[in-house]
């Protein structure tokens, strides 16, 4: 047997004696019996993961300016926190904001309500998860992802601002992925504003206490959590962040060619 004939190539793979396999990509491909074992692979989850994103970025590709709210799915109706959610979906929408939560209850379904209830755009990206957890029903377009790196992408891709209601680890994951993302300059700076000083003030004073007086963060780093108990407040602190985006922009363009 020739060297070559111990090779196979299938597109831009290769195979080589012992790994060459039994059958073609077109045999595996067309056969409709034999194991299953192939949709579990990760070459195949790559392509999931594809198929992820193009639906996300089709679904919120034209949403108008959008605001992610993230908050406990805990939260009950009725509670303080709850209908502070609601006003703030609603606050959101009356000043032309699309109101994007992931999708599910507590905090979630409250701004989602307020922003439906108020005439806006709801949208929910929930999250397959171990138990039931479907979008509540004031998402008006909503799609549930599989994994959470996907759903992470889109709430900052299609956010113009992130308002942080109280939550558990993972309103906490998502609000310091944010700043993060803020601070290394990942995204262009937008604002991060976390509502309810009662709930947030602890954890800013132990950032300033602890990171701050460590050198682990930068003083300017400080003015990146902005911390409120006022719609009014949120909303006028996202307009203020994006007038200053847009002059800045401006300024930047470059004049007519002489």
């Amino acid at each position: 047997m020739t060297e070559e004939e111990h090779v196979r190539r299938a597109g831009p793979l290769t195979y080589r004696g012992r790994a060459i396999p039994d059958t073609t990509t077109d045999q595996r491909l067309l056969d409709r019996r034999g194991p299953s074992d192939w949709v579990h692979t990760d070459p195949w989850r790559v392509l999931r993961i594809q198929s992820e994103f193009v639906e996300g970025f089709g679904l919120l590709a034209e949403l108008p300016s959008a605001v992610s709210v993230f908050g406990s799915a805990r939260i009950q109706p009725g509670t303080e926190y709850y209908e502070l959610g609601v006003r703030m979906g609603a606050k959101l929408a009356e000043a032309g904001y699309a109101t994007i939560t992931g999708g599910g209850p507590g905090m979630m379904e409250a701004a989602n309500k307020g922003a439906q209830r108020a005439g806006g755009m709801s949208v929910g990206l929930g999250i397959e998860l171990p138990f039931e957890q479907s979008l509540n029903e004031y998402v008006d377009v909503g799609v549930t992802f599989r994994y959470f790196f996907v759903r992470k992408l889109m709430f900052v891709k299609y956010a113009q601002a992130f308002v942080v209601m109280p939550g558990g680890f993972g309103t906490l994951d998502e609000l310091f992925e944010a700043i993060t993302l803020v601070q290394t300059k990942k995204v262009t700076r937008f604002p991060v504003i976390l509502v309810g000083t009662e709930f947030w003030g602890g954890m800013r004073e132990w950032v300033e206490s602890s990171l701050l007086k460590h050198n682990l963060i930068s003083p300017q780093d400080m003015d990146l959590l902005h911390v409120t108990d006022d719609p009014d407040d949120v909303i006028a602190t996202i307009r203020q962040a994006h007038a200053h985006l847009e002059s800045r922009f401006e300024r930047d363009e470059p004049g007519p060619s002489a």
